[in-house]
């Protein structure tokens, strides 16, 4: 029985040092990899290049580090389980293509940006990461990045700008304009269709 008790012991003990650890290193893997993603981005921003170059490296850039398909799905909401399967497949593509018309066509807005990196906030499944975009002319943004490492790659499932999240507001909006159109999924397909296709993105 002492023997018992002793292990028990050691059990709760390790379990109470390696989930501070776990959580230790995970919010030490975000922090870097957003780190890494903000200076790639700062650099494909603030280069000479040609837009159009600029345009292709924040494509593939949004692609290597946002799950695309996840903040898709939550965005949708309880409608994700109302489409087809063919629906689904169709939102998903036309939503990264509007996730990635957002992103460079506001390439122009953050000419000169630089960013600083904050503190970093566990929760169950992802962390928060704490940054200040400086941009010349405007005033310091905060911005919480919500990372979430699966299968060891850890992607952004969120963007919070001062407060505000991103995937929560779209599924506010999306949740209304499909009741507005009897909760028909197909209608804010066609319209995110016609919002990626349309000239000013």
């Amino acid at each position: 029985m002492p023997t018992r008790r002793l292990l028990v012991a050691t059990i709760a003990v390790l379990a109470a040092i390696g989930v501070p650890r776990a959580q230790a290193d995970a919010a030490e893997t975000a922090s870097a990899f957003v780190d890494n993603l903000l200076r790639d981005l700062a650099e494909v921003i603030n280069t000479d290049r040609p837009r159009t170059d600029k345009q292709a490296a924040l494509e593939k850039l949004v692609d290597a580090s946002v799950d695309v398909e996840e903040v898709a799905r939550f965005c949708l909401g309880r409608y994700w389980r109302m489409a087809t399967p063919e629906q689904r497949r169709e939102y998903i593509a036309i939503f990264r293509q509007v996730l990635l018309t957002s992103v460079t066509g506001k390439i122009g807005d953050y000419r000169g940006v630089s960013y600083t990196i904050g503190r970093t906030a566990p929760r169950d499944d992802s962390v928060d990461v704490l940054t200040i975009l400086n941009r010349p002319g405007s005033a310091p943004n905060k911005v919480d990045w919500i990372v979430r490492t699966a299968n060891g790659s850890p992607k952004i499932i969120d963007f919070v700008a001062e407060g505000v999240s991103l995937r929560m507001t779209q599924r506010s909006d999306y949740a209304s304009y499909i009741e507005r159109n009897n909760n028909n999924v197909q209608a804010l397909i066609d319209a995110l269709r016609r919002q990626a296709n349309s000239p000013q993105g």
